[in-house]
């Protein structure tokens, strides 16, 4: 499908299916009211996993779809705009090859970033794409907007959560059944605060935060030794 209304952007993702799924939102941003049936799709690449997501080379689409019966969709603006604009400046300046698109829900500004430099964009144990998310939510507030700022990486926030969710629940599970207090590994604070959530009622154990940052991580103690 070619022509002068003809529509066609790029999209990556962890599998074709994310891909074509990110190219499709682009597109209905770009078109309003797109039939999605009409959407061509040439696959790219179909994409490498990596160690537990993190280095994989990401699966590539491209998709067409004719624009003749409506006007391109305004840009978002004010904080989603903002937030976006900052995550592509700061990905640029560390040198991750990734691209950007932003949505907007109820008061939470999401980011999401894919290409090929996603490890770069993570850093380690989360810690580049947490610091680059709390700044964002600095500048927003700074500006004087109210929005919560989340920054992803095609899916890396929920399955972070699955994982330190489990490890949580392995490490509690330990913890009383050897009646001996569980140090974790030093994580960021948006780690930590999941951590913490997790355990939060389970009356057989307390939670706290030990430790300075960066190297700050959770402690997992049972109640008799706190009581």
């Amino acid at each position: 499908m070619t022509g002068p209304d003809a529509v066609t952007v790029e999209a990556t993702g962890e599998t074709v299916g994310e891909a074509k799924w990110a190219a499709l939102r682009e597109l209905e941003q770009r078109i309003p009211g797109l039939d999605r049936e009409t959407v061509e799709f040439v696959v790219v690449s179909e994409g490498e996993r990596g160690l537990l997501g993190v280095g994989y080379t990401p699966a590539q689409v491209v998709a067409t779809a004719r624009a003749e019966l409506a006007e391109p969709a305004l840009p978002p603006s004010g904080p989603a705009e903002e937030a976006r604009d900052f995550v592509a400046r700061v990905t640029s300046a560390i040198g991750a090859d990734v691209t950007t698109t932003v949505s907007e829900n109820e008061g939470r500004v999401t980011v999401t970033c894919a290409g090929r430099d996603l490890g770069l964009l993570i850093g380690k144990h989360g810690q580049t794409i947490d610091a680059i998310q709390y700044l964002a939510n600095a500048l927003v507030r700074s500006a004087g907007g109210e929005h919560v700022v989340v920054v992803d990486a095609a899916g890396y926030r929920a399955r972070r959560a699955a994982s330190l969710e489990s490890m949580a629940r392995r490490a509690a599970h330990r913890a009383v059944a050897t009646g001996q207090r569980v140090d974790l590994e030093p994580m960021t604070s948006v780690e930590r605060k999941i951590v913490h959530e997790v355990l939060k009622d389970d009356p057989e154990l307390e939670t706290a935060s030990e430790g300075s940052e960066p190297h700050r991580y959770v402690v997992i103690v049972p109640r008799h030794l706190v009581d």
